[in-house]
């Protein structure tokens, strides 16, 4: 017996069959509507050796049986985690611009340093002089990088390994530099004023 199969590119197939894959698994994570259930998903990716050969004259059975990648994950997230989780999206997606990363500095300011006002308008100061509250900021000379531009960058990841890309990331490092090295922002800004760099 003959068998006509189509041939589609193994590698096609395994792309396809790994997005497949991480929107069955982002779908159990993050789907709101299945904040409680458990979920089992698997995905099947055809391996390299096992694609089906357009048929031949031989009469040899052709092995069809693909690989399976199993994502077999049980996940529950109450409605609390998950809307801590959106919140702290929000606050990154907003703090991608300057206005939205001084309120998040603000925040963060009130919750964990109990900085006044004046510290706030001195921290103003110090991190629109530096990066102008640009999360991209990098200096071409030093390599300092971020709104907070730390040298050397890696510094930040002590806070998150997502510095580059992440500004709530910058500017909890920044604060909490500030507060281990000079105690306020007004103290790093007058540093930074006598010598351009803090």
């Amino acid at each position: 017996m003959k068998i006509r199969v189509a041939q589609i590119p193994t590698g096609k197939v395994r792309r396809l069959s790994f997005y497949a894959a991480a929107m069955a698994f982002f779908m159990m994570v993050v789907e709101p509507t299945h904040a409680s259930a458990n979920m089992q998903f698997y995905v099947t990716i055809p391996s390299e050796t096992t694609t089906p050969q357009p048929a031949s004259d031989s009469d040899l059975p052709v092995d069809t049986t693909p690989s399976l990648l199993e994502l077999d994950g049980v996940k529950n997230v109450d409605a609390s985690t998950m809307a801590l989780l959106s919140l702290a999206i929000r606050q990154v997606e907003s703090a991608r611009e300057p206005h939205g990363a001084k309120l998040v500095a603000k925040a963060l300011i009130a919750e964990k340093y109990q900085w006044g006002e004046e510290q706030y308008s001195c921290l103003n100061k110090l991190w629109t002089k530096e990066s102008n509250w640009n999360y991209k900021a990098r200096n071409k000379v030093s390599g300092a990088h971020g709104i907070p531009q730390a040298l050397p960058a890696t510094k930040m990841e002590i806070v998150g390994t997502d510095w580059r890309t992440n500004p709530v990331t910058q500017i909890s490092w920044g604060l909490k530099y500030i507060n281990e090295r000079y105690d306020t922002p007004c103290k790093a800004w007058s540093k930074f004023k006598r010598s351009r760099w803090y």
